[in-house]
């Protein structure tokens, strides 16, 4: 690829330092993909800015006219603290016509309504648990056709924001308890959904409208986790390296999974992308049940791509580098802003 001008869109919180050294392993974690693709895009030769955005929309609109870049290369998951806003970042990208990364602004509004998303998807018969959302200042009633074990989590947030062991309940009384702390912690309405006992499988996409690679299959496993515990990504699952060591929850390429079962994975994720629009690069998270039923969780239209995350590492295993990948996240939009005809994209 040749070399760009890229500016990079991030929280001001999470711009990494030049080095390592000095720095815990939890701080590591916390801005580890912004180094890791700040450091490789700049090891790859291409000229790197990053700006952190929060709360104003100039500094973006200032940096574009003043650097002119060829392409933003966009980490923000939220703006003025609400994820649902990022789609707003991506649509004034669009009116600057500045080429972007990752999804465009109707995906991310598709794909972060989960309740809208999940009602798109039933339409086109894609097994996914039954759900029920309660809203904030509302009675929680079970529907009939919620039944349990029930897991209870944020309609709006992502990372496993608010899901622990006590997120699975299987009564009306901690039905009730839990959708209230969604509400009063989280500050979100809360989405219920028939728990699935099975595997933990997550599935990325790289692509754009009309040609989609779909990587190898990822599993997350639970380890040491006691057999009366929940088998969920919980918050300290997915964010606590400490409990991760201790109690050996590791993520690599899915175990034997059987040919035709994998087919129709591979089936569901295309359809999912094509019904919700999702380009660039995503992933979609399935629970796989005992009787081998895929069912479908959520799309991440923005998903972790730090150097040893899931999405990386299974384009790692597909052949794909890290400083490959990368580049390939940038050239598809690049492509995209060549097919939707924004002005000036070699700049």
């Amino acid at each position: 690829m040749r070399r760009l001008r890229i500016l990079m869109l991030v929280h001001p919180d999470l711009i990494p330092p030049a080095s390592r050294k000095g720095y815990t392993e939890q701080e590591l974690y916390t801005w580890k993909t912004e180094f890791d693709v700040l450091s490789t895009l700049r090891r790859s030769g291409h000229q790197v800015e990053m700006l952190g955005v929060q709360y104003e929309l100039r500094p973006i609109r200032d940096k574009v006219e003043e650097w002119k870049p060829n392409i933003v290369f966009n980490l923000l998951e939220e703006f003025h603290g609400e994820t649902i806003f990022d789609q707003n970042i991506v649509s004034y990208l669009e009116l600057l016509r500045i080429p972007y990364t990752g999804c465009s602004p109707r995906a991310l509004m598709l794909a972060r309504s989960k309740d809208l998303a999940r009602k798109l998807l039933a339409y086109h018969r894609i097994p996914q648990p039954a759900f029920a959302v309660f809203s904030k200042g509302r009675a929680v009633r079970r529907p009939s056709h919620l039944d349990f074990p029930i897991i209870v989590k944020s309609l709006d947030k992502d990372a496993s924001r608010g899901i622990a062991q006590a997120s699975v309940v299987e009564d009306d009384a901690k039905l009730v308890e839990r959708v209230s702390f969604i509400h009063d912690t989280v500050g979100t309405a809360a989405l219920a959904e028939r728990y699935i006992d099975g595997r933990e499988l997550y599935v990325g996409m790289l692509g754009n409208e009309r040609r989609r690679r779909i990587l190898p299959i990822w599993e997350l496993w639970f380890g040491k986790m006691s057999e009366s515990a929940w088998r969920i990504a919980t918050e300290k699952v997915k964010h606590d390296r400490a409990y991760q060591d201790r109690m050996d929850i590791l993520q690599g390429a899915a175990d034997y999974i059987d040919p035709a079962v994998q087919a129709k994975i591979e089936g569901i994720v295309k359809r999912v992308c094509r019904t919700l629009g999702l380009e660039g690069y995503a992933r979609i998270d399935f629970r796989l049940s005992k009787d081998n039923v895929p069912y479908f969780i959520e799309a991440n239209p923005n998903p972790e791509i730090a150097r040893n995350e899931e999405f990386a590492q299974a384009a790692h295993y597909d052949g794909l580098s890290y400083p490959a990948l990368l580049d390939r996240i940038l050239a598809l939009g690049l492509s995209r802003a060549r097919r939707d005809g924004i002005a000036n994209i070699s700049r």
